[in-house]
């Protein structure tokens, strides 16, 4: 059997999508569990949508969720080019070869006739199609038509009776009536080829084997395979992945909030984190376990283990992943992240020194076990920053007004002036002798210093954030509690 070689082939039309990305995945995960080939080429043929600034995004975006291509665009190989548009001999050359064997031919028809045709069919109550109304035309026709100015398309001619059947990997066996179809255009009269006939010329001349992609192209599949037979071509064996639907079950789309690899990347989301989620809209590992790293997932990944039902994309699996992630990387890593997610806030200057760097590893450290996405970091760490914090809510206030928090308040401003560093050992030791010292319990002690210091009843460890604010910004909190 022939190594396994797999392909995705975006339109350079928008951002790298999640739908777009969960294929690429998908095709890199099969191709890297069963040691193939994965490929990456541009269907750019829609010339007036498609940009090199979309294509650029679309690979940048598979560089960041770390799915590298052996064989491609911007790689290089035997198949190349790999953008359609520098493929356009290549087309002419089989389409050529259909016309020439009978299986495409010729059609001057217009817009208005094609309408009216349409019209017709479903007046009489059949499924609008094209009847094959050039199919037999004479060269004297053909010149009659082309005198009057007309740009004829290619179309391929569909045999009559035909029945095709997909053997689908994912969902079973799928039948299609021929009929129905009508001879749909190969070569649109600009010379462009359409999606259906491009895609089975690069799919046979690169050497795909296993075509995996949405179930939204199942449609198209039918008239690839008859262009694949007419050319006397082998078929790929064909995946058909189930869609992904937004939380109230529709289609995903910008209502749902987010569609696009690069917005989640701008929110503050981990690659690992969207890898490990996408690889889960649909698939299902033989385990219990979703924590799965991309190593993990190519060991286990099989078209057989996914389901032919849609996915839900659910974003509050995919924070909680994402969190998991923010907790265990390194902290240098998740503090780099986060620096410019605190600059843009006004947080931290552009230059940030040595000094101010550890500073920033601890703020950090301190809240991460708050956030689902880096850009909530700066909701969790105002409270360092802000020149004053009133108590922000009526709790916050009726914890201030118990009788012992003025003794408190004055043992902790005690306490800071009395020690010559203050860290969070420092920190931790003064925190555990204050409730003894004050014979009081330990949530009389810690709720007061803590609305005292953040305006809030939770947040950070008070060991993190006694440090973090340092001794001048600890006193002056203290003492504004005291006073107000």
């Amino acid at each position: 059997m022939a190594q396994v070689k797999v392909r995705f082939a975006p339109s350079p039309t928008g951002p790298l999508h999640i739908g777009g990305a969960r294929s690429a995945l998908f095709n890199w995960l099969f191709a890297r569990n069963r040691g193939g080939t994965f490929l990456v080429r541009i269907e750019d043929t829609d010339l007036e949508r498609s940009s090199r600034e979309s294509e650029e995004n679309i690979l940048a975006g598979l560089r960041w969720l770390g799915l590298d291509w052996d064989e491609g665009i911007g790689v290089g190989g035997p198949g190349g080019p790999y953008r359609q548009t520098e493929r356009l001999p290549i087309y002419r050359q089989y389409a050529d070869r259909l016309l020439e064997t009978g299986w495409a031919y010729r059609c001057y028809c217009t817009e208005e006739e094609l309408a009216a045709q349409r019209e017709e069919l479903l007046a009489r109550g059949e499924m609008p199609r094209y009847t094959g109304r050039c199919r037999h035309l004479t060269g004297e026709e053909r010149c009659r038509l082309e005198a009057q100015g007309r740009r004829p398309v290619l179309r391929f001619a569909v045999p009559a009776g035909e029945k095709i059947i997909i053997r689908d990997l994912v969902r079973g066996s799928v039948s299609f009536d021929g009929d129905g179809m009508g001879d749909f255009i190969i070569v649109k009269s600009d010379g462009i080829p359409t999606y259906n006939f491009a895609v089975v010329v690069d799919d046979h001349t690169m050497g795909i084997t296993h075509v995996i992609r949405a179930e939204e192209h199942l449609s198209n599949t039918p008239r690839q395979v008859l262009l694949y037979r007419a050319l006397g071509w082998p078929e790929p064996r064909f995946a058909h992945v189930s869609l992904i639907l937004g939380e109230d079950r529709t289609k995903m789309s910008k209502r749902h909030g987010a569609t696009s690899i690069e917005q989640y990347r701008e929110m503050g989301y981990l690659p690992e984190a969207l890898v490990n989620f996408l690889a889960l809209l649909g698939w299902s590992p033989g385990g219990e376990e979703e924590v799965l790293t991309l190593d993990q997932l190519k060991e286990q990944f099989s078209l057989d283990r996914v389901a032919k039902n849609p996915a839900v994309f659910d974003l509050d699996k995919l924070n909680w992943l994402n969190g998991h992630y923010i907790r265990t990387s390194s902290l240098e890593r998740i503090t780099d992240l986060a620096i410019p997610f605190l600059q843009k806030a006004g947080y931290v200057p552009e230059e940030i020194t040595p000094e101010r760097y550890q500073w920033l590893k601890a703020l950090v450290a301190a809240v991460r076990d708050y956030l689902s996405n880096l850009s909530e970091i700066t909701q969790h760490v105002d409270i360092f920053f802000a020149a004053e914090v009133p108590p922000a809510d009526g709790e916050a206030r009726s914890v201030l007004a118990g009788e012992q928090v003025p003794a408190v308040l004055r043992a902790v401003a005690e306490k800071v002036r009395a020690v010559d560093e203050l860290d969070e050992e420092v920190a931790r030791a003064m925190l555990k002798k204050l409730p003894r010292e004050l014979g009081l319990g330990g949530k009389k002690v810690y709720m007061p210093l803590r609305v005292a210091l953040t305006g809030r009843t939770h947040g950070p460890e008070l060991y993190q954030v006694i440090p973090l604010l340092g001794r001048e910004k600890v006193l002056e909190r203290v003492e504004r509690a005291l006073n107000r």
